[in-house]
């Protein structure tokens, strides 16, 4: 069986409509919630170190500006084009409305391969596209916020954040126009890890359902479960150091690029991120068996599958040799269509890219927060709770006449600082979600999986949006 040749966009409009029936809006509503809204489509050229020049093919999406700004990342990739960058637009209207974040959904790419190219050229590429981004009201901290994505992370934001508020000089709010800065350059700590994190705050209230776990053959709890990871990325290595660190989960398999690897006894995978560093590839790792085939890691036998790198990774072609119970989907639209119907069919538990990838925008909207308002998070309150918390204990020692360690009070009388706080609002955020999301598919027998539920819980959000903001005639 082969994938049905439909674009990336189609495969998201097609999820749309399978959600759609159960939504109970008017077709004109729908329709207008589900077209894009703006396409920028962009050349421009860039010289490089050899004194050539380069034609840069760009695009920035907004889908839906039912809530303003637009939010979605920039992602540098030769695999860009519009109808990919349209999609992913489209995924961020319904993943900010899943996870209650007040943006409307937008995404942009850069067709470049950024190994191709010098740390001095990749700063003239993206100081360009911001210029022609402000050139065109593209972007601005209440009209289109980008943030890092595959191939673009901190530095890039960086860049941004400098061309746009040198064009755009005196505006209050000018840091606010992107997210996924340098913490030290108006970022906000936690970013780097938020989408990761988020993956395991999914999984972990996945599997708090007893009635949800037993039809996998599974028990409650993180404890002890297997996983699989493909993608050794920024999200794929912090989904799987999280993973183990917090929930005692262990690490299986681990795909890349450059092969696959597997130890049933368990890959520490802090570790194996220092010797990918040192030695530039997964192979080889103490104690892994290297597999046939660079895919192969999907197809083993574990508990949770984590695809962590690109769109349609499990297709048709591989689908019926799948053998996890959950998958995560960390990457954007990593199961196809016709795959998902496979699995579906064997009972596979598939926790969606819009929900369980949504930390990055969870977390970007705690950033954009802390540039507009111009305070980090517990700068006000940390030393008044810290002081209050050192009374109490005071005083509960002095009526007990026990004494704590230095470090037993440290963790008793801390104030929460910026990290504290901005983990604390990503795991109730996840976990709301999740129990939303999940509520929308028991309520109504004839929603047949968790993405159907979470588009049909989006869509009405956003339609709600539509009528009560006065958008909709």
């Amino acid at each position: 069986m082969a994938d049905k040749h439909y674009s990336f966009f189609e495969g998201v409009e097609r999820n749309f409509d399978k959600a759609a029936s159960y939504a109970g809006l008017s077709e004109g509503l729908l329709g207008q919630i589900k077209a894009c809204n703006a396409i920028f489509a962009m050349k421009f050229p860039v010289r490089t170190k050899d004194g050539d020049v380069n034609v840069i093919e760009a695009y920035r999406v907004q889908h839906s500006n039912h809530r303003m700004p637009t939010k979605g990342g920039i992602r540098y990739s030769l695999g860009v084009n519009q109808d990919e960058v349209k999609a992913l637009a489209a995924l961020m209207t319904y993943k900010c409305a899943v996870v209650d974040v007040p943006f409307g959904g937008a995404k942009g790419g850069v067709k470049i391969n950024p190994k191709d190219y010098s740390e001095e050229e990749l700063e003239r590429i993206t100081r360009r596209y911001a210029a022609e981004l402000v050139r065109k009201n593209f972007i601005g901290p209440g009209l289109d916020v980008p943030a890092p994505d595959y191939g673009t992370g901190p530095k890039e934001m960086a860049w941004i954040m400098d061309t746009y508020m040198t064009l755009r000089h005196g505006e209050l709010e000018g840091a606010g126009c992107v997210t996924g800065k340098p913490v030290e350059q108006n970022g906000v700590a936690g970013r780097t890890e938020a989408t990761g994190r988020g993956v395991f705050y999914a999984i972990r209230e996945a599997l708090s359902y007893n009635e949800d776990v037993e039809k996998l053959g599974l028990t409650t709890g993180t404890e002890g479960k297997t996983m699989v990871i493909q993608g050794m990325g920024n999200v794929g290595s912090y989904t799987g150091t999280i993973s183990q660190e917090e929930g005692g989960i262990k690490v299986i398999g681990v795909a890349e690029y450059e092969g696959s690897i597997h130890n049933p006894e368990g890959i520490d995978v802090t570790e194996l991120l220092k010797f990918r560093a040192k030695t530039g590839s997964i192979l080889g790792f103490p104690g892994s068996t290297t597999l046939e085939h660079r895919g192969s890691a999907l197809e083993l036998e574990c508990d949770i599958l984590v695809p962590a790198a690109l769109e349609n990774q499990i297709n048709a072609e591989n689908a019926d040799r799948i053998k996890a119970k959950i998958i995560a989907e960390a990457a954007n639209g990593p199961v196809t269509p016709e795959a998902e119907a496979i699995l579906l069919k064997k009972g596979i538990l598939i926790i969606p890219d819009m929900y369980a990838n949504a930390g990055g925008v969870t977390v970007s909207y705690f950033e954009w927060l802390k540039n507009i308002s111009h305070s980090r998070f517990g700068h006000m309150e940390k030393r008044f709770t810290s002081n209050r918390y050192t009374h109490l204990v005071d005083m509960i020692l002095e009526m007990t006449g026990k004494d704590l360690s230095p470090a037993q009070r440290s963790m008793l009388t801390s104030g929460a600082d910026e990290l504290d706080l901005v983990r604390s609002g990503l795991e109730e955020t996840m976990v709301t979600s999740y129990q939303n999301i999940r509520a929308t598919w028991k309520s109504n027998p004839a929603i047949p999986d968790l993405r159907t539920a979470a588009f049909v819980y989006a869509i009405k959000k956003i339609g709600a949006d539509y009528m009560s903001l006065g958008i909709w005639p």
